[in-house]
């Protein structure tokens, strides 16, 4: 990929990972995971594995497009075949706030840090 830095890549399979310190035992990698049968909705969660496109891997991928002046973030993964679908927010009744596949996308910004 030839990119410089303060680039955006857009339309490109890619994991997501935060770089913060962590308590956690678990991977801070994104994946899709924890689908809820009562809710028929999918969230994503973090313990995803970094590289390795395939289909062991397939719900760690996710793109960054362009929308509405700013960004978007959808699950996606050209190499393994999966149909692209919206990160947005899901709102539970207590008022939680997370991460889900959604009609409604999530507009995200980037800042160089």
């Amino acid at each position: 990929m030839n990119t410089k830095k303060g680039d955006v890549c857009l339309s490109t399979d890619l994991n997501i990972k935060f770089s913060a310190a962590s308590t956690c035992v678990q991977s801070i990698v994104w994946k899709l995971d924890n689908f809820d049968e009562s809710l028929g909705q999918w969230f994503v969660t973090t313990g995803g594995v970094e590289g390795n496109p395939g289909h062991e891997t397939v719900s760690n991928w996710f793109k960054i497009e362009k929308f509405d002046g700013d960004y978007k973030l959808l699950f996606a993964c050209d190499i393994c075949r999966v149909v692209c679908r919206d990160i947005g927010i899901y709102i539970d009744q207590a008022g939680t706030r997370c991460l889900a596949l959604s009609d409604t996308p999530f507009k995200v910004m980037f800042k160089e840090a």
